[in-house]
C-alpha cells in the first residue's frame, strides 16, 4: 500500500498538473484544494523539489509549479522517492537489493523467482502511469 505521504505527493502533482501552464500556485492553495494538510504538504512539496519534480519561487507572488514535465513523472518515481522499494522483499529488489538472512540459497529460493516476477509487472505499470495521464483520467 502506499503511503499517506506517498499519496498526499501524487495528490500534490495531480494538482500542478491540472493548472495553466507557466503558473505558480500557491502551498495554501494546494492545501485546500488537493485536501492535503498544509504542515504535511511543505514537507512534501520540499521532498519533490529536491527531487526535482517541483520548482519553486519566492515572495508574494511565489509558489510551486511542476519543474518536470507531467508526462514524465511516473507513479513508480514517486512511489521510490517516499516509499522505497517496488519489490516485496529486499531481495527482490532492484535498487534497494538486501540479500535475506534466512535464506540459505537466493539461486534456487522460489519464493524470490516468484517475487521479482511481482515486482517487474508492477514496475511496467507503474512506469507506464504518468502524472498526465492520470489527469487525463
Amino acid at each position: 500500500m502506499l503511503s499517506q505521504k506517498t499519496k498526499y505527493a501524487l495528490k500534490a502533482l495531480l494538482y500542478l498538473a491540472q493548472q495553466k501552464e507557466g503558473e505558480i500556485a500557491k502551498t495554501i492553495a494546494i492545501s485546500e484544494g488537493a485536501n492535503i494538510p498544509k504542515k504535511f504538504l511543505e514537507q512534501i512539496l520540499l521532498d519533490l523539489k529536491r527531487a526535482h519534480f517541483v520548482g519553486s519561487k519566492q515572495g508574494k507572488l511565489g509558489g510551486y509549479y511542476l519543474l518536470k514535465s507531467k508526462h514524465d513523472i511516473t507513479l513508480a518515481d514517486v512511489h521510490r522517492l517516499f516509499d522505497g522499494a517496488i519489490a516485496l522483499l529486499p531481495c527482490a529488489s532492484l535498487n534497494f537489493y538486501e540479500p535475506c538472512a534466512d535464506c540459505k540459497n537466493e539461486a534456487t529460493c522460489h519464493l524470490r523467482h516468484g517475487l521479482i516476477s511481482v515486482r517487474e509487472e508492477t514496475l511496467k505499470s507503474m512506469q507506464q502511469i504518468t502524472i498526465g495521464s492520470l489527469v487525463q483520467m
